[in-house]
């Protein structure tokens, strides 16, 4: 799908959202954006979502949500498990109750599914098939994970590519929505373009080596900041464990690497998963894709002529 260079017209007032790779610099551009217009954000991450893993998800400070409310930060345990339909739901609510408050809502995030199923830009499961979910456990014990990825790839290669091969729950998930039956178990929640919410959908595109730069710096930083002994304390069991950085911090623990070898692990890792998001947002629906060192201006203007924001 050919990138929109220009943002697409909406009806407003209507809802912004800041979607992106990791270390784009999504939080500061939100914040920098609420501030200047009123408004509340309503986090679009799949791992930010957890109590107890600020610095491994790099979630938004205390000072920053003294700044400016935040939503849909922190409040799951880290063993519970999340979907893109609750997740719909859930950020839904909150701008609505934002918009009640007479308040901007500002959607940011780099879960791109989340931000696909809150606009109403792919279809989600709201129900699981038991015996499929009990097939799909067999497969897991008797296949490797790269193999499950490449049966995914198969069936669904657009999912696929935002999904991380050595990412056994994600796969899981992805396969039992792809082989399960149609449209009985598929159904479009309440979103956005359901509701008849406009919004503006912007997909930053940062310097790839500036990029790079913020990636082994926010590393650097996580390690001094307690990432070992955080990653220690939610343990290895947690459905959340499985965020980038985490089994590789679990694995230095266990005395399988150095720390040096860790700090490399977590570079490279957390490069490919920026790529990922990068090919996901590229076919992104609807999105404008701004560059980052230029992104304050043109999106406040567009939010100004688009969505009516003031």
């Amino acid at each position: 799908m050919a990138q929109t260079t220009t943002p697409p017209k909406a009806q407003g007032p209507g809802v912004l959202i800041v979607a992106g790779p990791t270390c784009s610099g999504k939080t500061e551009l939100a914040l920098d954006l609420a501030e200047r217009f009123g408004a509340e954000i309503v986090s679009a991450d799949s791992r930010q979502i957890y109590r107890g893993m600020p610095i491994g998800t790099a979630a938004p400070s205390a000072r920053q949500q003294a700044r400016v409310p935040h939503h849909l930060v922190g409040f799951l345990d880290p063993t519970e498990r999340y979907s893109a339909a609750r997740f719909a739901a859930d950020a839904l609510a909150a701008i609505v109750a934002i918009h009640a408050r007479g308040k901007r809502a500002l959607v940011a995030g780099g879960t791109g599914f989340y931000v696909r199923a809150l606009c109403g830009d792919v279809a989600t499961s709201a129900a699981y098939d038991p015996s499929l979910r009990a097939r799909l456990a067999r497969e897991a014990q008797l296949h490797p994970t790269a193999v499950l990825h490449a049966w995914l790839e198969a069936r669904d290669p657009r999912r696929a590519a935002a999904i991380a091969p050595s990412d056994p729950y994600r796969i899981l998930r992805a396969l039992e929505i792809a082989l399960g039956p149609r449209p009985a178990q598929d159904c479009v929640p309440a979103s956005l373009r359901s509701v008849k919410l406009a919004y503006l959908k912007v997909a930053l595109q940062p310097d790839p080596a500036e990029l790079d730069a913020r990636i082994e710096a926010r590393t650097k930083a996580m390690l001094t900041a307690g990432f070992i002994e955080e990653a220690e304390r939610i343990g290895a069991a947690a459905v959340a464990a499985d965020a980038v950085g985490y089994p590789f911090a679990l694995a230095y623990l266990a005395g399988q690497t150095t720390l040096d070898e860790l700090r490399s692990l977590m570079i490279r890792a957390t490069r490919r998963y920026a790529k990922r998001q990068l090919t996901w947002y590229r076919a992104e629906p609807g999105a404008w894709h701004v560059p980052s060192n230029a992104a304050f201006g043109a999106i406040a203007s567009a939010a100004r002529e688009r969505l009516a924001w003031s």
